[in-house]
């Protein structure tokens, strides 16, 4: 939590010296009481809530199915899939009070859309997010709140590094042979980036998505077409 509070904290500075009014507050996803203050500190610092985005996830516990743990199960579903709820409950209902509508947005993976080996709780927490917006949208779209997902196929942050190693160990090829097999897959030759990822996110922020919802919308460079 502490190494991750100070990257925040680094985050919002720049974004302070870019002449943006930020204010940031830990959380732990998978507690409804934090979320919820989350929900409430945002309304209260800045005096709205307008869009929500579902960012939290964990993606380093990968292993063969017969080696996962009850433990492993429950960590990531908690983060990926329940502490999504949490946070789509939090923001519905700050949003529905402010009577405004509002974006909620998760980010959800290409593995929202097909399986992994290796990634049996991850790829279960992601396609659970394709059925939560699906119902989510249903009932928040009287109030104005459009639900979506976005899909990215694999980006190599400081996860997707650890993902890179983990997998080229695991097919028993190189880094670098792995790499160049992850590009040879994707018809726009090279993995997501996150500025693709943010893209679509903005994207599904502005006016043009306004009619946009239950969505879950691939960001892969064609490598997912489902």
């Amino acid at each position: 939590m502490i190494g991750a509070t100070e990257e925040m904290e680094a985050v919002a500075e720049d974004l302070r010296g870019l002449g943006v009014e930020v204010s940031t507050k830990p959380c732990d996803v998978r507690r409804w009481d934090e979320v919820k203050a989350l929900a409430n500190h945002a309304v209260s610092q800045h005096g709205s809530l307008d869009i929500w985005v579902n960012n939290a996830g964990i993606g380093y516990i990968m292993k063969p199915l017969l080696e996962v743990s009850p433990d492993d199960w429950e960590a990531v579903i908690g983060v990926n899939l329940t502490g999504a709820f949490f946070g789509l409950k939090a923001a519905a209902e700050a949003m529905i009070a402010l009577g405004k509508g509002g974006r909620i947005i998760n980010i959800a993976s290409q593995a929202a859309k097909s399986g992994f080996p290796h990634a049996q709780a991850y790829t279960s927490s992601k396609h659970g997010l394709v059925g939560l917006v699906r119902s989510a949208a249903i009932e928040l779209g009287p109030c104005g709140i459009t639900v979506n997902n976005v899909c990215p196929n694999h980006v190599t942050t400081g996860l997707g590094s650890w993902q890179n190693e983990y997998f080229s160990k695991v097919l028993g090829v190189t880094l670098e042979q792995y790499l160049g097999q992850m590009a040879a897959r994707i018809p726009m030759g090279r993995p997501g980036l996150a500025s693709d990822t943010a893209g679509a996110v903005a994207f599904l922020c502005s006016d043009d998505a306004g009619y946009i919802t239950a969505e879950s919308l691939n960001v892969s460079g064609g490598e997912e077409p489902h």
